[in-house]
């Protein structure tokens, strides 16, 4: 236990100091002050999409990348011949990033329901779609890491996965304005489902299954993925 203590401490160092964890807090915090001074109080919209894309930027960007970039050095290998095992060094870091994409969306409720005047959504719907969305998001950034190579094409394809799955998530356009096939399309993405159903917390729709369905498969389906493809050295 003592040494587990002294990996999450000195990987919560280098975590803080990595520039993409600064810009996964920043950038959708950016995004929903800038556009926040023309939503109307009670908005149910932005806050949701910014939401969405901060979790996307810990799952597909940060996530695939450290994990790779571990890989890529040796570092996995040599904890192999210590009594640290690979394995806690993994479970330390998703459970890290799961505390920065946590971190983000508390800033992105605290700024957009307290300062803004968004509408604040139901807790239970919300925090349901939070879980679900981030396991998804993050068993796409782990299947990233087991098949990447490196640390740096993890990082482009965590980024050329990004946009296409934001766009069609409804992030970059609203989903009214897109073509309707695209639009349809985009509700069976992870980023999609979870902006859908963090829509309706927000708007206080009743509960949609679907979408947490389809949150759900990914989240199962891509880590057992993940899981067998995932290669230590």
């Amino acid at each position: 236990m003592r040494t587990l203590t002294k990996l999450a401490a000195v990987e919560t160092k280098l975590l803080v100091r990595e520039p993409g964890a600064v810009f996964a807090l920043l950038i959708p915090l950016f995004i929903l002050v800038a556009f926040g001074g023309g939503i109307s109080r009670g908005d149910t919209v932005l806050v949701p999409m910014a939401t969405t894309m901060a979790v996307g930027l810990v799952g597909l960007y940060l996530l695939p990348t450290t994990l790779a970039t571990y890989r890529e050095r040796g570092i996995l290998r040599r904890l192999s011949l210590t009594p640290v095992r690979p394995g806690s060094l993994l479970a330390v870091q998703l459970l890290l990033q799961v505390v920065l994409a946590a971190v983000a969306v508390g800033l992105l409720l605290g700024v957009g329901v307290g300062v803004l005047g968004a509408r604040p959504p139901a807790v239970l719907h919300a925090a349901a779609a939070l879980v679900l969305g981030t396991a998804a998001l993050f068993s796409v950034g782990l299947v990233i890491a087991a098949l990447a190579p490196n640390g740096r094409a993890a990082n482009g394809v965590g980024v050329l996965a990004f946009f296409p799955l934001a766009y069609l998530g409804g992030l970059m356009q609203p989903p009214e304005h897109m073509p309707a096939i695209l639009a349809a399309a985009g509700g069976y993405t992870p980023m999609g489902a979870l902006r859908l159903s963090l829509h309706e917390a927000w708007s206080g729709a009743a509960v949609a299954p679907l979408p947490l369905v389809v949150l759900a498969l990914y989240a199962v389906a891509l880590s057992l993925v993940a899981a067998w493809s995932f290669r230590w050295e």
